[in-house]
């Protein structure tokens, strides 16, 4: 178990903004930074940094936290990985304390799974440079084709034995259970007697954007023709194929800086580019390119360029895959290498600078790429000349950007000679086809909602706005924000004056703003209504009385995740206003940190206002309408009640005025 002292050590240390720039290509807004969502597909940023609260929020999907919480939620962390690898990022030791039996038992499946995979991937890379079987067949093979030491090391290549079950037995003597051997495809049951999956082939670990290890692809070196050739770990409960790209681990962070993802098909394409000095590469993995793997790297980009073999049938094949690009709203280019080339071979035997050079002169628009590509096969025969250009405006209309749409039917009408009217003709034909089926799709899904027969007990009534969650809510946000802040605030007390009469004076004092909303609760007798607000509030209290200063990542650390969730969904909500860009249009939000104490007393003369209402609607409701009936009590307090409500109301008037100046 790791001990407090460590966890401390990492929550000071740990900066939110690196540690989410590592999986979120993040830009600057004001004193924040900004990104798309990585838990929903979007287009429109959401998602907000503040290194100055230490905390994040994504608008789309409502999720929020510390760099902690982050990891748990994209990662699949648990809290004590979270720790781990913030601690491994940041250098910092771990101090152990003794794990009890009841919290091993509590280690879930995912988990275990995870482990079993991490411990083949060391299994299998130690068996590469250590066994005299994995130098002589699976490292002569990775010298062969050229990968260095560092190389094979950076990615954690590895070696099967030939032995039917060698990494099952020495898995099962670590004491690793069989059904996660199991479920994560590493070993196959046969009766009495399960075997390895892998054996006898070089390894490749397939890790997530994180580097936790998912699943593996094993390439075999024999010629035994009834044995596929590259074998993946089977789906399971860590490991999507249609999800994951291999390589993206080692790549995100060259993607996010060079602003570009080459896009190739295979395990050794990736490595051999990689080790060519071109970092900011991943690969499909031998499947067909999914909506998935795109928005996987459009968290990190925009811009995708494919690599393709030379040769015309793997080109042919691979350029279905751009239309889906397209429609993710991503910028895609094309390049491909010589006859008999692949980028494999091709960034073994080009130098740095070549092969740099080679890429930025042949990576061409998808128009150019298409046009070039099809253009030989047309020739003079113009039926297939218009399925060319048919072909090539259907890809258009997969873009979601119309001014986008726009330049690409002017620069396909260049290159094909074709007028730019019939193009934008046979564009909207497309679109509005497109539109008709969504609608249609739309329209079958209402008429099968409309013959559900659902039951209510009650008829559905209009949802009324809860105040008085809204105004308790407020307060917890102006603890959050201010509680620690001091600030001078309006007393009124009863003095007499030189005649003897008792009058209101009006004295300003100096409060802490926790304790002036603390007071005034006690004064009123009131203790917030939501449960979950009202413990928020005690916890917060109780951290004031006790820390001269509010460390918000120090809070967030004691806290259970509802508060915390909570507690960061109040912390972000200003943040919506630096999404929106207000003062990009010249629109400037009034701060409330110029009017803090006004902030405190409206928010607390409101509550009382709306509490002391209730209270007169009660009495009303308590006043009989039967002839004789005695309603002089209830009436002379419901007037009492009034005039203390005329009296916020002035006060309320006060307050307004003395800060609008």
């Amino acid at each position: 178990m790791i001990s407090q002292t460590t966890i401390d050590t990492v929550f000071e240390t740990a900066r939110v903004e690196e540690v989410i720039g590592d999986f979120v290509q993040l830009k600057r807004a004001g004193s924040n930074f900004k990104g798309l969502s990585p838990f929903s597909d979007e287009r429109s940023p959401s998602f907000m940094v503040s290194p100055a609260k230490g905390i994040w929020k994504d608008f789309s999907s409502g999720k929020g936290g510390n760099a902690v919480a982050f990891l748990m939620e994209h990662s699949h962390f648990t809290y004590p990985e979270a720790i781990r690898f913030l601690a491994k990022k940041y250098n910092i030791e771990i101090e152990e304390t003794e794990q009890t039996d009841e919290e091993k038992a509590n280690t879930d499946v995912r988990e275990s799974m995870y482990l079993v995979s991490e411990f083949a991937k060391d299994y299998f890379h130690n068996t590469l440079l250590h066994s005299e079987e994995g130098k002589a067949i699976g490292l002569s093979y990775f010298k062969e084709r050229g990968f260095t030491s560092e190389t094979i090391k950076k990615f954690a290549l590895g070696y099967s034995p030939e032995a039917w079950d060698a990494f099952t037995k020495e898995a099962l003597g670590k004491g690793y259970k069989l059904e996660f051997l199991e479920s994560t495809g590493l070993t196959i049951p046969k009766d009495d007697r399960p075997f390895d999956r892998f054996k006898s082939r070089v390894m490749f670990p397939i890790q997530s954007m994180s580097g936790r290890v998912l699943g593996f692809g094993g390439r075999i070196l024999t010629n035994d023709k009834k044995a596929a050739k590259y074998l993946n770990s089977p789906e399971s409960d860590i490991y999507h194929k249609s999800k994951v790209l291999y390589g993206i681990f080692q790549a995100k962070q060259a993607i996010a800086k060079q602003n570009n993802c080459f896009l190739v098909e295979g395990y050794t394409d990736v490595i051999q580019f990689n080790q060519a000095g071109i970092e900011n590469v991943v690969a499909s993995s031998g499947t067909a390119l999914t909506p998935d793997q795109i928005r996987l790297i459009n968290r990190l980009t925009k811009n995708i360029t494919v690599l393709f073999d030379g040769d015309a049938a793997g080109l042919r094949a691979s350029i279905r895959g751009i239309d889906l690009i397209l429609e993710e709203g991503m910028n895609v280019k094309v390049c491909a290498f010589p006859d008999g080339e692949d980028p494999d071979s091709f960034a073994k035997k080009t130098p740095y600078e070549e092969l740099v050079k080679y890429l930025d002169e042949n990576a061409k628009d998808f128009i150019q790429f298409k046009a070039s590509m099809l253009m030989n096969d047309a020739k003079n025969d113009p039926i297939k000349k218009a399925d060319l250009i048919r072909d090539m405006v259907v890809s258009i209309s997969k873009i979601p950007d119309r001014i986008q749409r726009e330049v690409y039917i002017q620069e396909c009408s260049r290159i094909m000679d074709i007028s730019e009217q019939v193009l934008v003709s046979t564009l909207a034909q497309l679109v509005q086809k497109d539109v008709a089926e969504v609608g249609k799709k739309l329209k079958q899904e209402q008429k099968d909602k409309a013959f559900e027969v659902v039951k209510n007990d009650t008829p559905a009534q209009v949802q009324k706005i809860d105040i008085l969650y809204g105004l308790e809510r407020k307060i917890i946000e102006i603890l959050l924000l201010y509680g620690n802040k001091t600030e001078e605030f309006e007393d009124v007390l009863l003095k007499a004056n030189e005649e003897g009469e008792i009058e209101n004076v009006i004295e300003k004092k100096q409060y802490k703003v926790f304790q002036r909303i603390y007071l005034s609760l006690q004064e009123d007798e009131v203790e917030l209504a939501n449960p979950l607000f009202r413990d928020i509030f005690k916890s917060l209290t109780s951290y004031y009385l006790q820390n001269e200063n509010f460390n918000i990542e120090q809070y967030l650390m004691h806290l259970q995740p509802e508060f915390a969730q909570e507690v960061t969904d109040i912390l972000m909500e200003d943040e919506r206003v630096v999404l929106h860009n207000w003062e990009g249009q010249n629109i400037f939000p009034k701060s409330k940190n110029d009017t803090i104490s006004q902030y405190v007393s409206e928010t607390i003369l409101t509550m009382r206002w709306y509490l002391v209402d209730r209270i007169i609607e009660e009495i009303k409701s308590s006043i009989s309408s039967e002839p004789g009936s005695d309603n002089i009590e209830p009436l002379s307090m419901a007037m009492d009640y009034s005039k203390l409500i005329n009296s916020f109301s002035k006060k309320l008037g006060r307050v307004m005025s003395r800060y609008s100046n």
